[in-house]
């Protein structure tokens, strides 16, 4: 594994395996979107990483904040925007 230094920032080489099917749909992708392979897999892999970390936090409250965050969403839906929404016509409903 070869380390080049660009700036003040390393990469490095990371080897993936990937069937034909999966490869050849990610160059089309990267094509469509006038980027390298690299580029695409590395911007795609970066995004599903902060998903799954933001899907992790963890947000700790004393007791108070978290009986009025619970209340808060204990209480009916009310208010112009709702009432709005409430009156605008369905479409589903013929």
């Amino acid at each position: 594994m070869t380390d080049t230094t660009d700036g003040s920032n390393v990469t490095r080489a990371v080897n993936l395996r990937v069937r034909e099917d999966v490869r050849s749909l990610i160059d089309r992708a990267a094509r469509a979107q006038g980027r390298s392979r690299s580029d695409f897999m590395i911007e795609a892999a970066r995004r599903a990483a902060e998903e799954a970390l933001l899907d992790q936090t963890l947000v700790q409250v004393d007791r108070a904040t978290y009986d009025r965050f619970v209340a808060a969403l204990d209480l009916p839906p009310s208010g112009e925007g709702f009432d709005r929404l409430m009156a605008a016509p369905k479409p589903w409903r013929g």
